[in-house]
C-alpha cells in the first residue's frame, strides 16, 4: 500500500486541491483594469489565482506558471500584440514541458484572429463585454473537467 493510500487526509486534500490559474499581462500594454477586474472574480469564484503584474515577457510568464503549478494561464491583451504574444506564450510553456498549462485570454482581438489563436491552441478567448460570470463558467466546464482528469 502506497503512503498516499495509508494517509486518506492527504489523499483528499489533492483531490480537493483548488484550481490554479495566472493572470498575465504581456508586452509593453499598461492598462490592466480588466485583468485584475478578471483576477478578482476568479479569486471570489473560489479558485486560487496569481496575478503577474505588468509588462511580463512570456518567458517570464511560463516560468511563473511552472513555478506557481497553474492549470490555467490567462493573458489580457489590448496592445494589438495578441497575434505574436499568445503564440509565444505556448512557445514558452511547450519549452518548459508544460505545455498541458491551458491557455485562454481576453482583450480587442478581430474575430478572424480568435479563430488562428484557436488553431494555434488557445483555448478561448474572450471578447470586449465578456461577462465575468461568462469566465467562470468557462472555467467549470472546460478547465475543471480536464483538471479533475489528470488527478
Amino acid at each position: 500500500m502506497s503512503a498516499l493510500q495509508n494517509r486518506p487526509d492527504e489523499r483528499e486534500d489533492r483531490d480537493s486541491r483548488k484550481i490554479r490559474i495566472l493572470i498575465g499581462k504581456p508586452g509593453l500594454d499598461g492598462h490592466d483594469r480588466g485583468a485584475k477586474v478578471v483576477a478578482r472574480a476568479l479569486s471570489d469564484a473560489g479558485y486560487e489565482v496569481v496575478y503577474t503584474g505588468l509588462h511580463q515577457t512570456p518567458e517570464m510568464i511560463a516560468a511563473a506558471a511552472v513555478q506557481e503549478d497553474v492549470d490555467a494561464v490567462g493573458l489580457s491583451i489590448m496592445s494589438g500584440a495578441h497575434m505574436t504574444l499568445f503564440p509565444a506564450v505556448l512557445d514558452a510553456l511547450k519549452e518548459r514541458g508544460a505545455a498541458d498549462i491551458l491557455l485562454f485570454g481576453g482583450g480587442i482581438i478581430p474575430d478572424e484572429d480568435v479563430v488562428a489563436l484557436k488553431q494555434l491552441g488557445v483555448a478561448e478567448i474572450f471578447k470586449p463585454g465578456a461577462s465575468t460570470t461568462d469566465i467562470v463558467a468557462w472555467v467549470e466546464g472546460f478547465v475543471r473537467p480536464r483538471v479533475e482528469a489528470r488527478r
